[in-house]
């Protein structure tokens, strides 16, 4: 799978150690930064994560700020987007069994290189329960998205 990944001034250290764990998986990487403590801007490094994996130029995004929650909102006002704030194994599994999650955020501050090593192979390898509930629920999701858009 080709990985689109982005942090913040708050996540590019965790970035930078989990590049190389995701190559190490045998998956290509595109990193959009950014690389220094100097302050910017979250949702400046989501935009470019997200829009390579809606217009299919990454299978998926990985978008890691302080706490993954500024990254995670970011993430989610994108049209096609499913984006996962996970700091544990179980919610890594289950947002991608039935959310098909096609973006996961991670909190440098919240968790450790090893967690968060976890976490991502956990989500990369877990494939999508394709079953009925689960894809109805998502048209539901994508009919809100649908439902905003038309709102303004």
């Amino acid at each position: 799978m080709k990985i689109a990944i982005g942090a913040d001034h708050a996540g590019y250290r965790l970035k930078d150690v989990v590049v190389p764990f995701i190559e190490s998986l045998g998956h290509e990487v595109e990193d959009y930064g950014c690389d220094c403590p100097d302050s910017v801007d979250y949702p400046d490094y989501a935009l470019p994560v997200c829009t390579q994996v809606i217009e299919g130029k990454a299978d998926r995004g990985i978008l890691i700020c302080g706490t993954g929650i500024g990254m995670s909102i970011a993430a989610n006002k994108l049209p096609g987007i499913r984006c996962a704030l996970t700091h544990d194994m179980f919610s890594a599994q289950a947002t991608r069994e039935h959310n098909d999650t096609n973006v996961l955020a991670l909190g440098e501050r919240v968790i450790g290189p090893g967690l968060a090593q976890e976490i991502i192979r956990i989500w990369l390898e877990t494939p999508f329960s394709a079953g009925e509930r689960h894809i109805g629920r998502i048209g539901k999701v994508q009919a809100l998205e649908a439902r905003g858009a038309a709102q303004r």
